[in-house]
Parts: C-alpha cells; sequence; structure tokens
C-alpha cells in the first residue's frame, strides 16, 4: 500500500518562507507548496529546485514545487503564512498593521477557498491580529488557526538565560506569553534550570536584563541586519508547530490562540500555552499567574487589543 504524505503549504517564498521549506524538507515532514505572488514566482521556483537538489546530498525524499498558482496548494494538511512585508530598522509593528491585514485577508481567501480542512499557521507580523485576521476570513474554527511568536519568545529567553549562567539551553525552560511584541510576558515563576528555579540561581536585577532583552529581541536582530529581520530561529519555531500537529504529538507549548474566555481574554489572539496535536489547538492551559504577571499579561492583552481596533 502506498501512503499519502501530508501536505505543506507555504506562502511567502522569502528567507523565513524558503529556510521552513528546507527543514521540512531535511525532516521528511511533508511534500511541500512554496507560494509567492506572480512578480516572485520565479524565485520561488528556483528555491524549490535548489533544496530539491539538496535531497540527494542530504538523504531526504520530499517532492517540492515553488508556484505563483494557489490552486497548488489544494488539498494542503498544513498552510504556513509568511507573506507581508518585513519590519524595518525604526519601524513599529503597528506600523505594519495595514499594509500586511490586506496581504493577510487576500491570502485567506484563497486558503479558504483551495484548502479548507488546512491547520493554518500565521507568522506575519503583528502576527496576534493577522492571526485573527486570518481566522475571521477564513471562518474556520479555532483550533485550526493559530500564529507563532510564543515559542520563537521562549527560545530567546532561553538562550539569554544559558549565556548568562553558561551552561546548556538544553537544561533551560520556561513560557512567554502574551502578545509578540514589547509588552510579551516571559513567566520568570515558570523558568526552571534543571528542575532549579531561575530565582535561585540570578539576581532580581539580572533576571530583569534578560526579560527586557528577550522582549526586544527581534528589534536587537533587525538592527543587526540593517535590512530584514529574524528567520532561522522562527522558521524552526514554526516547524516544531507542523511537527505537533502532522505527528500528533499532542505537545505543551505556547502559540497565540484565539480566545473565548480563557484567562479572561475575549474575542483576542493571544500567546498562551496549548496542547498541540493532530487536532491542532486541542486544549488551552490555564496558568497561575502572580500579581505582576497577571499585570504585565492584562498590559499585553490591552496592546493586542488596540492594534485590532485599529484594524477594524
Amino acid at each position: 500500500m502506498r501512503f499519502k504524505r501530508p501536505k505543506i503549504a507555504i506562502i511567502g517564498a522569502g528567507h523565513t518562507g524558503a529556510t521552513i521549506a528546507l527543514m521540512v524538507a531535511q525532516k521528511e515532514i511533508g511534500d511541500i507548496v512554496l507560494v509567492d505572488i506572480p512578480d516572485l514566482e520565479m524565485p520561488a521556483k528556483g528555491k524549490a529546485l535548489d533544496i530539491l537538489q539538496t535531497s540527494p546530498i542530504e538523504k531526504f525524499n520530499v517532492h517540492i514545487i515553488g508556484t505563483a498558482n494557489y490552486q497548488e496548494i489544494e488539498h494542503a494538511d498544513i498552510v504556513v503564512i509568511t507573506a507581508g512585508i518585513a519590519r524595518k530598522p525604526g519601524m513599529t509593528r503597528e506600523d505594519l498593521i495595514q499594509t500586511n491585514a490586506s496581504i493577510i485577508r487576500s491570502v485567506s481567501e484563497h486558503v479558504k477557498c483551495y484548502a479548507p480542512n488546512s491547520y493554518v499557521i500565521v507568522l506575519s507580523n503583528p502576527v496576534d491580529a493577522m492571526t485573527y485576521v486570518c481566522l475571521e476570513t477564513t471562518g474556520f474554527s479555532k483550533n485550526r488557526v493559530m500564529g507563532q511568536s510564543g515559542i520563537l519568545d521562549t527560545a530567546r529567553f532561553n538562550t539569554f538565560i544559558a549565556e548568562a549562567l553558561h551552561l546548556s539551553v538544553e537544561d533551560v525552560t520556561s513560557f512567554v506569553l502574551g502578545g509578540h511584541g514589547d509588552e510579551m510576558v516571559p513567566l520568570v515563576s515558570y523558568t526552571y534550570i534543571g528542575g532549579i528555579p531561575l530565582e535561585k540561581m540570578l539576581s532580581k536585577a539580572q533576571i530583569e536584563q534578560l526579560v527586557e532583552r528577550t522582549r526586544k529581541g527581534g528589534g536587537e536582530i533587525v538592527e543587526l541586519l540593517g535590512n530584514g529581520s529574524a528567520y532561522f530561529a522562527p522558521a524552526a519555531s514554526i516547524v516544531k508547530m507542523i511537527e505537533a500537529i502532522v505527528k500528533d504529538k499532542r505537545r505543551v507549548m505556547p502559540v497565540i490562540a484565539y480566545l473565548q474566555g480563557d484567562y479572561h481574554v475575549h474575542n483576542a489572539c493571544i500567546g498562551v500555552p496549548v496542547v498541540l496535536g493532530g487536532n491542532g489547538i486541542e486544549s488551552v492551559i490555564e496558568l497561575h499567574l502572580n500579581e505582576a504577571e497577571q499585570k504585565a499579561f492584562a498590559n499585553s492583552v490591552h496592546a493586542v487589543y488596540r492594534t485590532l481596533e485599529y484594524i477594524k
């Protein structure tokens, strides 16, 4: 019997989209369709062919094409949306709203048409608001539309902690909740190093420095690059989500989910811990937050609401 490989559609063939495609191919998660606008169809085709020619070297077997034709995403199991303009030096996430909201609406209409049974992962910024726009436009159930930010933000927090302690990142566990911006909430009370609370290993001042650097983590890379934004770590974060869904792993991870009362949030997409598996967002995990964390989370939620009001 011949088994069907999952089909992964990636909308946007820039640095992030192409990196996601390469990682998905290397892990043999599924076949790949790399989609971009007509003006960028040739680069999309070129990147797809380049990745395909990597397969004999890396020893993976998947099919990958580049295209500007949305019909090619038909029957996709997973759709990843990276389309949109990138943040530039000095540009806030809110500056991206008008252009990217229009792009996400257009992309979402195509997804609704050609891949109506897919699970959708949004990466385009400002990602909390763009996830909401995608959910609203597609009309998909809330378990099938999600955004990526918490995995990336948590990875940055863990990286900075490991560097500060001169320890392996493998021993650092944490959660970063809230909106994907300067108001994100690294949960210090849920941060451990080999089971030891972070607060037992670093001073309050040192921890606050790490928290603040995490909040500015994306901007730091934007400034260093000078043109564009991060793509390796965001791509790896997306692939982790794809694997959890395709392989029904039921992983606990921070994901942007549509909330209807969870964490006292209504009608907004916010980063929270969820169980991610074969049915998408299978449940939201409500953590007990201390007073400072509750205040910070509420502030982050209000920032997302302000963005949504601007879109509406």
